[in-house]
């Protein structure tokens, strides 16, 4: 099952593609290798509703996902 999981992480996560094949983050730059115009749209993510209830509807989504874990 994990294998049909797609898993989106922060950069902060770049290791997580050898423990979880199906996984995605967002490409690094470095001094010597920039990003492409290619790899900066998509890394770029926007969140489209109120900022002011995102709080709310992230721990919304939260507790559904653990309900159906259990």
């Amino acid at each position: 099952m994990a294998a049909q999981v797609l898993c989106l992480a922060e950069a902060g996560y770049q290791g997580l593609t050898e423990l979880h094949a199906n996984s995605r983050t967002p490409k690094k730059k470095s001094k010597h290798h920039p990003l492409t115009s290619e790899q900066k749209a998509v890394n770029r993510e926007r969140y489209r509703n109120r900022r002011k209830r995102f709080g709310l509807r992230f721990n919304l989504i939260a507790s559904l996902y653990n309900l159906d874990l259990q």
